[in-house]
């Protein structure tokens, strides 16, 4: 009997408006149109909805916040978070390519419940594939009249592993580069209501070069969620929310859609009810181990600590996975065995976060670079007592003055890979055979059971340039204006 389930991953690919209102679709809308925004609200909240993100906030909590914060001279925008790019997942483009039409459905009836005046899309330029499957939908949906009155359309944005954080991705969304700020997500900021934005970025603070909106101030509030949580909304109004508590736990009802890759026999993607043992999408999606080898660790992306072969049986839960000191994360975990060094993966990751990073925090940028060229003579086995000293330095000063969580996460999953795994005093004692640093990058495709990642990674440099020698600048010091580059 298999673990998996389909509420928000097709088991066929939905592949037009008619076939998805011959299934159903649609009746959320009208539910909702019925039913009124609080009384819409009230069944998200009764449901326990999640976000599938990452943060797992509750969704209808959010949605009151986006309410109760209107205007008075500017709509609210809602916005579908789907600039996928932690390595390890892939959900959120199989369940686009599978169905577009319930993520659609559900930011609209979102958009209805706030007042929304637009729904924006927002994935990235290389997810081709998936953009036509969206235009294609969004087409659809408009000629059928269901986005009357509202503006509905695609956004294609760039490759940054930073764009899928929220609040750069609304900075991005706004014509500027995809730097993190520090304000209550759900604030779009104030290009749009300003006469001239030239002048708010010359005497701005911020390097994203833009003032935040106050909660007394003009600009409208922005509900930004992830293509998953969007996806779980008409089904929760049609169906009621006791139905979407019968599977998954008490505190993360519902399902999650989780990807499995690295040392398994085949990379894959399904969904599986809330609290199902990871164990269990080990084997069923990535078919276990690869034969003759011995799985050790795995990683729910870059963004939680290792998780040890020993407690692979958590519950794969927003509550399970915290108390063993891990975390869920957008439920793509990357697996490794026994023929993995994990001093290799450490400085892999490291690079990968270094080269990531925006910059507009220094301890970041300058702290993570360190620890990914501390990390690479650690694996090289070339690293010195003083070089471990300064790598630990910068393992500890890296979060200073951080504004989002990249910054935590190189810490975090950093310092779980030296504290577990034996190979690394190997590495510092200079008795075991140097290693590269693994690739690490963004997922790329997963197609007939095998995983590529992003191999423009490697190439990239610290200032988000393919050039061949490094500018030795950051991103947020190499800009000549405000905004983002190729996005609009």
């Amino acid at each position: 009997m298999t673990a998996s389930v389909h509420r928000v991953l097709a088991q066929q690919p939905v592949t037009s408006l008619e076939e998805y209102r011959a299934a159903g679709g649609g009746q959320g809308l009208e539910e909702a149109a019925s039913s009124g925004p609080e009384a819409v609200i009230d069944e998200i909240d009764a449901a326990g909805l999640r976000g599938r993100g990452g943060a797992g906030f509750p969704t209808g909590r959010k949605w009151r916040a986006v309410l109760g914060n209107e205007s008075v001279d500017f709509k609210a925008s809602v916005v579908v978070n789907a600039a996928e790019g932690e390595p390890g997942s892939f959900k959120d483009r199989a369940i686009l390519r599978a169905n577009p039409y319930h993520v659609i459905e559900g930011a609209i009836i979102a958009a209805r419940v706030l007042d929304a005046a637009e729904v924006i899309i927002a994935t990235k330029q290389t997810f081709e594939r998936e953009r036509r499957v969206l235009q294609h939908a969004v087409d659809e949906v408009k000629a059928a009249g269901w986005a009357e009155g509202l503006r509905l359309q695609v956004f294609a944005g760039p490759s940054e592993y930073l764009y899928g954080e929220e609040t750069a991705l609304l900075e991005t969304l706004d014509g500027r580069y995809p730097f993190p700020r520090i304000a209550p997500p759900y604030r779009r900021g104030l290009e749009e209501v300003v006469e001239h934005p030239a002048d708010l970025a010359a005497h701005s603070k911020s390097a994203a070069h833009v003032e935040m909106a106050q909660p007394e101030g003009e600009a409208p509030p922005t509900l930004a969620s992830n293509s998953e949580t969007f996806a779980n909304v008409p089904a929760i109004l049609v169906n009621g929310a006791e139905w979407f508590r019968s599977v998954g736990t008490e505190q993360s009802p519902g399902t999650v859609v989780c990807t499995i890759s690295g040392c398994v026999q085949h990379a894959g993607v399904a969904e599986l009810a809330m609290g199902t043992p990871l164990r269990v999408a080990i084997e069923e999606i990535g078919g276990g181990a690869i034969d003759g080898r011995t799985l050790r660790a795995a990683l729910s992306g870059v963004a939680n600590p290792a998780i040890l072969a020993d407690q692979f049986d958590v519950p794969l839960s927003y509550e399970g996975l915290r108390a063993i000191g891990a975390g869920l994360g957008s439920a793509g975990f990357i697996l490794y065995d026994d023929t993995s060094d994990m001093v290799s993966v450490a400085a892999g990751i490291a690079r990968f976060l270094a080269v990531e990073s925006c910059g507009q925090c220094a301890a970041c940028k300058k702290a993570g670079l360190g620890i990914a060229d501390g990390l690479a003579l650690l694996s090289r086995s070339h690293a010195s007592d003083h070089d471990q000293d300064v790598l630990a330095q910068h393992l500890d000063a890296v979060t200073e003055g951080a504004r989002c969580n990249l910054a935590t996460q190189q810490q975090v999953v950093v310092r779980s890979l030296l504290d577990n795994f034996p190979e690394v005093e190997l590495h510092r004692e200079r008795r075991t055979p140097s290693v590269e640093p693994e690739p690490m990058a963004a997922l790329a495709d997963i197609s007939d059971g095998v995983a590529t990642i992003d191999e423009r990674e490697a190439r990239k440099q610290p200032d988000w340039t393919f050039d061949e020698e490094y500018s030795g600048k950051w991103p947020a010091d190499r800009l000549d204006d405000h905004r983002a580059p190729g996005t609009l």
